[in-house]
């Protein structure tokens, strides 16, 4: 499976469990990239896959956060 694919299932498994809680931010592209020795633009993949799902949301000038159930398509 593409690294971006399971950084996307980790993400989604801490946002369904409450790990990632709904309202708080993502973390930072940095971190990621750290945490899980990844390039950024695998991270951005990931990420881009939770958008289309709803489950994270951008905020101009503040950053990525996870979407509260109601906010989810």
């Amino acid at each position: 499976m593409p690294v971006y694919l399971q950084l996307a299932a980790i993400l989604r498994g801490q946002i369904e469990s409450g790990e990632l809680a709904p309202r708080r931010p993502v973390p930072s592209k940095r971190q990621l990239t750290q945490t899980y020795g990844i390039a950024g633009g695998t991270v951005d993949k990931a990420l881009a896959i939770l958008r289309s799902e709803g489950l994270v949301k951008t905020v101009t000038g503040r950053g990525i956060y996870v979407t509260a159930p109601e906010e989810r398509h």
